[in-house]
């Protein structure tokens, strides 16, 4: 099969081509790594896709604005597709782009969908309910694809991240996956590629995220009863510029279950979903 050569670096349209090449690279004895992205690539990306590569020979990128993880009303219409800048920026890093089109992922009678009960139920499951089940269901679909050795996701997305661990642990899905740490903008902002949402006013009020974040998981390491410490993290925030905050939560760094005690009794991440204008930004850190 004839890969799309238009960008310089190859890209697999289809399932069929994309096998035929990992498969080809596994007859040569070659470890593969893998980076699932929906493009609009920034160097947060750039970074997984470096991390991907560290102890593989070849690394596949896919590069697909997955319809079953946005819900009615959010942004899939509007989400930035850049395909040939994404190519360009891949160029030599990656050895292949996975680019499929929907059709290509979703036949037109597809009626299985991949659940991960507990971890997916709160925090972000709550605010956007059918999420994390769009996204298990396609993370599942291109693991299967691609078979890598190992797969990259950003630990930004920290609840995907643990959602993506356990249903690989659960199914017995072959593949190592490591998350590669978050990636900031000089003021500590953490990439997106919805920050290009945001206006300049925006995006300066954005910047003060991070810093309330961080605040308030020091308040909370350093004794702080974790009910207090947020509370007074989300007035912050809505006093820095935001709207609204979904959700800024202390939790089990494993299971994302809450603290009953009031302060954490075992390794602890604050996480934080804000909405500023028409964006909604999430966060993560330790609290240490």
């Amino acid at each position: 099969m004839a890969l799309d050569m238009q960008y310089g670096i190859p890209v697999a349209r289809t399932i069929a081509e994309l096998r035929e090449t990992v498969n080809a690279w596994r007859k040569e004895g070659l470890r593969v790594g893998f980076v699932p992205t929906m493009g609009a690539l920034h160097e947060g990306h750039l970074s997984l896709v470096d991390l991907a590569g560290a102890d593989t020979d070849r690394v596949v990128v896919s590069i697909f604005v997955n319809p079953t993880q946005f819900a009615p009303g959010e942004d899939f219409e509007a989400y930035p597709r850049t395909e040939a800048a994404d190519a360009e920026k891949l160029s030599a890093r990656a050895h292949l782009i996975f680019a499929p089109s929907a059709a290509e992922m979703y036949s037109p009678d597809f009626s299985t969908s991949v659940h991960v009960m507990g971890v997916t139920e709160d925090l972000d499951g709550a605010a956007r309910p059918t999420h994390f089940a769009g996204v298990a269901t396609v993370v599942t679909k291109l693991l299967l694809a691609v078979l890598p050795d190992k797969a990259v996701f950003g630990e930004k997305d920290y609840q995907q991240l643990l959602t993506i661990k356990r249903m690989v642990r659960d199914l017995n899905i072959p593949v190592e996956i490591i998350g590669g740490p978050t990636h900031r903008e000089e003021d500590g902002l953490a990439r997106s590629s919805r920050n290009a949402y945001l206006s300049a006013e925006e995006r300066q009020s954005a910047g003060k995220l991070n810093v309330i974040l961080r605040e308030t998981a020091h308040a909370v390491a350093k004794g702080a009863p974790i009910a207090a410490a947020t509370q007074a993290g989300i007035t912050a925030i809505k006093e820095a510029g935001f709207q609204s905050v979904d959700y800024l939560e202390v939790r089990n760094a494993e299971t994302l279950e809450p603290f009953t005690g009031g302060k954490p009794d075992a390794p602890a991440r604050i996480l934080v979903a804000a909405r500023i204008g028409k964006t909604r930004l999430i966060d993560n850190m330790p609290v240490e």
